[in-house]
């Protein structure tokens, strides 16, 4: 591990708070292990002070703004973001200083904090974590201005630009920039999402997740309008309606802004009685839900976003040993292998069919489970990802 010689960084995140964001906490550990200082500027937690230090990272914090759903709210909600961001980094800087910008995007747009910051002599390490172009599209179906998909290239091409360092969270993402952004392949370094195993270490299965129900199906993650839980919903209906099961329950855990979206859907197609919504719980408190699940969910439809992305919390279910029910995607592909059934692309009553199946397997449901722990322990875990994240810092 290379020490930081005393060096500083100040980490920006908007898309969540600091404890909810696995990865840039495991990133910010991991450094702050390494030797250097660390101090985070992110949305606030509820009921969390305005600036902590949390296992030697220096955390401060600003007022999350409300959740929005249009166009002009993502211009009031960024735009406001990078306001905030930036104030508090000037406090950061006077008070204690820094001598590296880590921006996690999205937005791309802290390559503006950043840029004022290089005019100061300060380095900028790029932490791709994902494609806002192809986001936007896709949140939008197609129908946002094209100017905006526009603009959001050109800030990711900026952010890669300027970037002294390109962190990529997989090959998919290292070609994109390459090729895309015109980035040299000696500055961008792989990390991929790795899982931390003392959070899924060990569980046991509580009852009372089971609603008196012989299996349990789960997901768990953010619900954007990317991820697909839609899908998982649709899936259930054909599990109920077509496949004729009614031997299960399905437990969604997360929040995001398809939230409401997600349980409208699940109350016209009268599922409610299958879907239970937990919605956000602490992350310590993930583990217990996962242990209670026979099948995990990874519903992320193909699209020119997720078709690129490596999906947390797919690693985090093979962390668990729970085989996976997911569309056959490329990135779910090299993250999950022999872990996961896949289903044809978009296609929910063949997803519905491959859970049908898997629940009625328990043995090819325990090898799979059994091989995508084993490979989360020797292969996707953090602690072999941490080594890419100081490869990086070393080519500073």
């Amino acid at each position: 591990m290379r020490q930081s010689h005393g060096q500083s960084i100040l980490m920006l995140l908007e898309n969540s708070p600091y404890l909810s964001d696995s990865r840039v906490m495991l990133e910010a550990s991991a450094l702050v292990a390494g030797g250097y200082r660390i101090a985070v500027i992110c949305p606030a937690d509820p009921g969390r002070p305005w600036c902590e230090t949390i296992d030697g990272v220096q955390v401060y914090r600003y007022p999350a703004p409300a959740a929005t759903d249009s166009f002009l709210g993502y211009v009031w909600e960024y735009g406001y973001t990078l306001t905030a961001t930036f104030l508090i980094s000037l406090f950061v800087y006077v008070r204690r200083g820094f001598d590296i910008i880590h921006a996690h995007n999205p937005p791309d747009l802290f390559v503006c904090i950043a840029a004022f910051y290089k005019l100061l002599g300060k380095q900028f390490v790029y932490d791709h974590h994902d494609l806002a172009p192809e986001m936007y599209e896709v949140r939008f179906q197609g129908k946002g201005h094209r100017f905006v998909t526009q603009v959001l290239g050109w800030f990711e091409r900026l952010s890669c630009r300027l970037a002294d360092h390109v962190i990529a969270t997989n090959q998919s993402y290292k070609m994109l920039d390459m090729q895309r952004n015109q980035v040299p392949e000696h500055r961008i370094t792989v990390v991929r999402n790795g899982p931390d195993l003392e959070r899924f270490r060990s569980g046991e299965p509580d009852p009372q997740l089971r609603h008196g129900k012989p299996f349990v199906l789960g997901y768990a993650g953010t619900i954007g309008f990317q991820d697909g839980v839609d899908y998982l919903v649709r899936a259930v209906g054909h599990l109920v309606s077509d496949l004729h099961r009614t031997d299960f329950v399905c437990l969604v855990v997360g929040d995001g802004d398809a939230w409401s979206h997600v349980q409208q859907l699940a109350k016209e197609l009268r599922l409610t009685k299958y879907l239970h919504f937990v919605g956000r719980v602490d992350p310590s408190q993930v583990g217990r839900y996962l242990y209670a699940m026979d099948i995990c969910i990874a519903p992320e439809p193909s699209d020119a976003y997720n078709d690129r992305c490596t999906v947390i919390k797919i690693a985090e279910y093979m962390a668990c040993g729970k085989p996976i029910v997911a569309f056959d995607l490329p990135e779910h592909r090299i993250t999950a292998q022999d872990a996961a059934v896949y289903a044809q692309p978009n296609d929910a009553l063949d997803f519905a069919r491959h859970i049908a199946a898997l629940l009625d397997d328990p043995q090819q449901r325990e090898e799979k489970g059994r091989k995508g722990k084993h490979r989360a322990e020797t292969e996707l875990s953090w602690p072999h990802q941490e080594q890419y994240l100081f490869r990086a810092y070393q080519a500073l």
